[in-house]
């Protein structure tokens, strides 16, 4: 296994350019991603499309072929051919990041006021009775023309922008006409893989460079002669087994299976392609394809309905293995039973899951993905998933997946690589399909087979297991061809649209983003974007990517730059700026730190803050020291303002709520690098993959104070709504005081985050006039302060023009010290 791994990797050298490792560490506006491939397929009656739709020739800028062939659906000896222009243009225009910085946040004239007015949100009104009928309905494709009214520099690279949006249209257009339209074309698990009927069951699989094909398991006893499949000219093998004599079916519940193909490399053994569950045996290193096909009684069967989309998001990432306090390796059940009631005590409206697609490695975190269409096999059977989404649910909250689309595990053993014995079955051939940093594959989204594959996983993730949406992995790396690595992106137009651009990538994501919305109105799906890509969340039918939400990954990394720093060099400034450098009509998720940063070989911010202290002066019948008091007070103060200016989203991982000591080691063995140096592993140990819960939960503990800081933060949000506000006005950035005062809805936030000096009667300007109250103070005893605010003092303001705004109050604003103050009713 490479030392790199995909998503959460271990840590490793930084490049040059300053973005290395996965999409986290990033220059610029944001950070890097990854790549993709399609073939082209029809299903009617058991046929499927030519292959010859094949990308590998083309490595310009959009990588789109000149040719596309398909069978028609009219005739199986016919075929239909259309040309795809593999035209691209680089403007030489400029845009600087000024040029280029929010529209939504405007400056009035006033040099520490800043002014935001968000629209709408873009596209269908969710609240109408029209929008219920339309469930299940995946619009046609509109003008893709409403970007260049967004954005107006956009019209510099006009030709580009209009070309993607044609060849988005194009394949639309394919579809339709040989599958039927994306909603037929995303079914592709009710044809591929194992389809049980009334009469028997049949098997399908895609492996056009195998030369010969069997089904094997325990339902034959691993004769490859028994079970012998039959190829059609599209490259789809396919068998039928009847009934057995009794009307049992032919392949029990439960039995492993392995599709036996003869390659141009040899006898290979591989996992159905399509599997629903993938399964390690005790003492062995391969997996087990599972045929999964329980009785109709032992069947989960949800009980509650999925939740509205809320309004705004506060996202709890969680990771199901290491949610035990204990160090093992923990289940879906004790998760929905343990975890799902904290997260919603914590006031969260929505859980994130990791590592959900089975990977073989488990220390990927979840990112080499082995077998897409199974939930991973550590933490239970599907229908224990199934109960535990069913149980959020019932609590009201969302189920997002940590979805790996960007690319694949390299392990030919258990996952797609090399399956039928080829380099270029899913992915591109050479270099272009090989990510050498995270040593893993890169889809070739140019392949038509792998647009069904990828599309119809996506469904099935939906429509299986009511997951209420997405977070795209990688999305960076698949939309450029150099992956985004070592590659500052500074937010001249000409790095989003030049010659690096990978359309075939990017229209896949305008696709499975209409399967998304149109067929599950109510689901979310978050890109994870560190490039900065414009036009990355307005819908498809606007000439946009389409997803809800951006992840904000510039904000972790500004803090970690911070965090570096001796408080006096803190500029509040640069604090606002990056926190307020979004997209106007993009809606952002803002996050202070996630899991990359509690891996092992990083840092947490309270560990930055607090280092080894965190180990010995925790306990309240202990005394505390500087430094645990400043990180206790500017922990909670980086969440806060994080959250009141980041974004329309918000996320936090697991134990990080409450400033978790302990950082992420996945059980691993030394790790023998191919330049001679060994890495020295932790002896497959579990006691650094875990979460430490009851430490947050011990009252006597200073990590108690923090964690309730972090719940009355959450259930705030809820009150107030102010992530989503259309109004916000930040009033001042003092670098003297280091003050940072905003407005957000009817709440003023008041930011001291100098180290000694308090402020008596420090006027606050405010929109509205009247009694202002504190709703929120991070001094509070209750949160491990000091307790120097009446938490019962009112605040009445006065007329007369103050930091450009029409009325002010006056403040005692303590050191290090973050208060909220919400305009009373009365």
């Amino acid at each position: 296994m490479s030392f790199a791994l995909a998503g959460g990797r271990l840590p490793i050298a930084q490049s040059p350019a300053g973005i290395a490792s996965r999409e986290r560490r990033g220059a610029g506006i944001f950070s890097p991603c990854w790549k993709r491939e399609l073939f082209l397929g029809k299903t009617l009656k058991f046929k499927c499309g030519n292959a010859s739709y094949d990308t590998d020739s083309a490595s310009t800028a959009t990588a789109v072929s000149g040719e596309v062939l398909v069978p028609d659906a009219k005739s199986d000896s016919s075929s239909f051919a259309t040309n795809i222009s593999n035209e691209e243009v680089a403007s030489d225009t400029q845009v600087s990041k000024e040029e280029d910085k929010d529209a939504s946040i405007q400056d009035d004239g006033n040099t520490d006021g800043l002014t935001t007015t968000l629209s709408s949100e873009p596209g269908i009104d969710r609240s109408s009775d029209a929008f219920e009928e339309k469930k299940r309905y995946i619009p046609p494709p509109g003008s893709g023309q409403r970007i260049y009214e967004i954005d107006p520099y956009l019209q510099s690279h006009r030709q580009h922008l209009d070309y993607r949006y044609n060849h988005y249209k194009k394949m639309r257009a394919l579809i339709d006409k040989h599958e039927g339209g994306l909603d037929a074309f995303s079914r592709g698990y009710e044809t591929f893989g194992f389809n049980r009927s009334e009469a028997g069951i049949t098997y399908r699989e895609w492996a056009p460079g195998a030369k010969s094909a069997s089904l094997i398991g325990d339902f034959n006893n691993w004769n490859p002669n028994a079970d012998v499949m039959t190829k059609n000219e599209f490259g789809v093998w396919e068998i039928f087994l009847p009934n057995n004599a009794d009307g049992s079916s032919a392949i029990s519940h439960g039995s492993r299976v392995k599709i036996r193909m003869e390659t141009p490399s040899g006898i290979k053994d591989s996992i159905p392609a399509w599997i629903k569950f993938s399964v390690q045996a005790p003492g062995e290193i391969p997996y087990n394809g599972i045929y999964y096909e329980p009785p109709e009684v032992e069947k989960y069967v949800f009980q509650h309905p999925q939740p509205k989309r809320p309004k705004s998001l506060r996202i709890y990432e969680s990771h199901v293995g290491m949610s035990s306090t204990e160090p093992k390796i923990n289940t879906y059940a004790s998760f929905r039973d343990d975890v799902l009631p904290r997260i919603k005590r914590l006031g969260y409206n929505a859980v994130q899951i990791m590592a959900i697609q089975e990977h073989s490695y488990y220390a990927s975190f979840g990112y080499h993905v082995t077998n897409f269409f199974a939930p991973s096999s550590r933490f239970g059977t599907p229908d224990d998933l199934k109960s535990l989404i069913d149980r959020a649910h019932e609590l009201g909250l969302l189920v997002l997946m940590d979805i790996v689309h960007s690319h694949a595990s390299n392990n030919t053993l258990d996952g797609l690589n090399h399956f039928d014995g080829t380099d270029t079955h899913y992915f591109h051939a050479g270099s272009r399909g090989y990510h050498w940093m995270w040593d893993s594959r890169l889809f070739n989204y140019g392949k038509w087979e792998v647009l069904r594959f990828l599309l119809s996983n996506a469904r099935w993730w939906l429509e299986e297991y009511k997951f209420d949406g997405f977070r795209f992995d990688g999305v960076t790396s698949m939309m450029y061809t150099h992956r985004g690595l070592q590659v500052a992106f500074t937010g001249n137009y000409s790095e989003y649209f030049g010659l690096a651009a990978d359309a075939d990538a990017i229209v896949y994501l305008m696709l499975v983003n209409d399967v998304i919305h149109g067929l599950y109105p109510e689901a979310v799906s978050i890109g994870e974007d560190v490039s900065g890509m414009p036009t990355f969340c307005i819908p498809v039918e606007d000439g946009g990517i389409g997803f809800d939400y951006r992840l904000q990954m510039a904000v972790p990394d500004k803090w970690i730059e911070i965090l570096k720093l001796q408080d006096e060099e803190w500029r509040m400034g640069d604090i606002v700026h990056t926190l307020t450098n979004r997209r106007w009509l993009e809606k952002c998720i803002a996050y202070a730190e996630s899991h990359d940063q509690a891996l092992v070989g990083d840092k947490t911010i309270a560990f930055w803050l607090m280092d080894k202290d965190m180990y010995d002066f925790m306990a309240l019948d202990r005394p505390s020291t500087p430094r645990i008091d400043r990180g206790i007070a500017l922990h909670k103060m980086i969440r806060l303002v994080t959250m009141g200016l980041g974004g329309e989203g918000y996320l936090n991982f697991m134990g990080n709520e409450f400033g978790h000591p302990e950082w992420i080691d996945f059980p691993r063995g030394d790790q023998h690098l191919p330049n001679g140096k060994v890495v020295p592993g932790n002896n497959y140990s579990y006691d650094k993959c875990r979460r430490r819960f009851d430490l947050g939960d011990a009252d006597y503990l200073r990590y108690h104070g923090m964690q309730e800081f972090d719940q009355a933060m959450q259930h705030l949000e809820e009150k107030y709504g102010f992530m989503i506000s259309r109004h916000q006005y930040i009033s001042r950035k003092d670098e003297g005081d280091k003050m940072i005062i905003f407005e957000r809805g009817d709440l003023v936030f008041v930011f001291n985050f100098h180290w000694s000096n308090s402020y008596f009667g420090y006027r606050v300007g405010c929109l509205k006039p009247g009694k202002y109250k504190v709703v929120l103070d991070s001094d509070d005893k209750l949160f491990g302060g000091f307790g120097r605010i009446n938490p019962s003092a009112e605040y009445f303001s006065t007329e007369g023009k103050y930091d450009n705004r029409p009325h002010s109050f006056q403040v005692y604003a303590p050191s290090r010290t973050a208060v909220v103050y919400a305009l009373t009713e009365d």
